[in-house]
């Protein structure tokens, strides 16, 4: 059975502004990536590399479910490496006027075999430092 990463951090910032934090691309880039083909609508497909400019690791993505403030849920792939996919959910709840922001990240075991970049470590320490840091900073600034 598959375990999935699991992150979770509340956010001092109504639902809404959470929301266009995660899918307007112009607000993306300011604290996730530049994800320059983004369309918030399920189907499409987005594709973005690290930051820095050495474009090691091509990141396929296609959305497969969305409900306005609470859910965006994609598909995560590196077409360049592997045929594998995972899933990647991200989950708002309001709390208070704050927002409860929930990563969970599924069949990360599909990635088992890329090395350690791709290991449920460096997954989990990754979702911690874009949702735990990234995101919290940019939106409670």
């Amino acid at each position: 059975m598959s375990l999935p990463i699991i992150v979770q951090y509340k956010i001092n910032a109504p639902v809404e502004k959470v929301w266009r934090a995660l899918t307007d691309k112009n607000e993306m880039k300011s604290w996730y990536f530049d994800i320059g083909d983004f369309e918030p609508e399920v189907g499409k497909e987005f594709n973005f590399y690290e930051p820095g400019g050495e474009n090691k690791f091509h990141h396929q993505c296609k959305i497969v479910e969305i409900v306005p403030n609470q859910i965006l849920k994609y598909s995560w792939s590196y077409p360049d490496f592997s045929e594998a996919k995972t899933i990647v959910t991200w989950e708002l709840l309001s709390d208070n006027g704050a927002t409860l922001v929930k990563i969970t990240h599924e069949d990360i075991e599909n990635f088992n075999d890329l090395g350690d970049g791709f290991s449920r470590e460096s997954f989990t320490g990754g979702w911690n430092s874009i949702l735990g840091e990234s995101l919290k900073e940019y939106l409670e600034k």
